[in-house]
């Protein structure tokens, strides 16, 4: 039993510095990053710009580039992408083409996304749908088959975030099948690429207090559909419902995670490390809570999801 023991610990600390083991002259290289307005992609484009590496940080509106610029160095480069519009993303793969040249791209992180309308599947129509899965799917896969040629010639990473909402659909709505489709989409494009010496990694963070995860902004769609919704369901869920939802939200604030760098050294180690991971957990609630709950029996799950609904007023009230 000792040896057996002292044979874990010897592995537990080569794993440990193996996993120490970074990647030299990063100021040659270059890396291109969605999602750069707010968020976990504007403090990755700072802290990356500081590290040495040259950054391109894709921005969705002018205002959000030109404060970016003002906060880094004259080595960060900035362009405006829409991830949804194929010739926007085209131009920007030939631009990034010009400033990299024959380096290549050693890092492309696929950050930029949206949450859409959070609600219960009933209330929703496909066209809320929509906009999740074409900016955090379609727009995802679009910027990485047109910049993969680049990460090729680097034989570099991709680096693809995710969300805990890819490993459980916490909630009705795009979101969380636009994460499972890039969970899939991060499996096989990371099979695809072993042979040419392409990493490709993915992260799964937690709930993170963000832009993206603004509670006003969610209650304000949700509001926005309850109003449209049928007498039938109305009367189901009960007057209250949504205002009985916000006050069960705020039993779980204590799970909500306040420091985006854990994201980013995530991605910082996907980027520099000899033996990047394939899969990064970010956050506390995503270690301890998340994860462990999607590899439980489906029953468990939906005991613990549904133990945070709120009872609904009269479900059997079908017209």
């Amino acid at each position: 039993l000792f040896w057996v023991l002292a044979l874990l610990i010897l592995c537990g600390f080569l794993w440990h510095y193996k996993g120490q083991l970074k990647i030299t002259d990063i100021t040659d290289k270059y890396i291109f990053i969605t999602g750069c307005d707010t968020g976990f992609g504007n403090l990755a484009a700072r802290t990356f710009d500081k590290k040495g590496f040259h950054v391109i940080a894709a921005c969705l509106t002018e205002s959000g580039s030109t404060a970016l610029k003002e906060e880094t160095s004259e080595r960060l480069h900035t362009v405006l992408l829409d991830v949804t519009d194929p010739e926007s993303v085209k131009r920007t793969a030939q631009w990034v083409k010009n400033q990299a040249g024959e380096k290549g791209l050693w890092g492309l992180i696929n950050n930029a996304g949206v949450l859409g309308v959070l609600a219960p599947t009933d209330w929703l129509t496909v066209e809320d749908y929509r906009e999740p899965i074409e900016v955090n799917l379609f727009g995802l896969i679009s910027v990485t088959l047109n910049m993969l040629p680049l990460v090729k010639k680097a034989r570099g990473r991709v680096i693809n975030v995710s969300s805990i909402g890819g490993r459980l659909a916490f909630s009705g709505g795009g979101y969380a099948p636009s994460k499972y489709a890039v969970e899939a989409f991060n499996d096989s494009l990371r099979r695809d690429m072993k042979a040419f010496d392409v990493h490709v990694a993915c992260i799964e963070p937690g709930l993170f207090k963000t832009d993206l995860s603004d509670p006003v902004k969610t209650t304000e769609r949700k509001l926005t559909i309850w109003k449209h919704l049928s007498p039938d369901i109305k009367q189901q869920y009960g007057e209250g419902y949504i205002e009985k939802s916000l006050e069960k939200l705020k039993g779980t604030t204590s799970l909500v995670n306040m420091d985006l760098s854990l994201v980013v050294e995530c991605m910082d180690h996907a980027l520099t490390s000899l033996f990047p991971k394939t899969h990064y957990a970010a956050g506390k609630d995503a270690k301890i809570f998340w994860i462990p709950l999607s590899h439980m029996p489906a029953v468990l799950q939906d005991f613990l999801l549904l133990k945070q609904k709120v009872e609904l007023a009269n479900p059997k009230a079908v017209g």
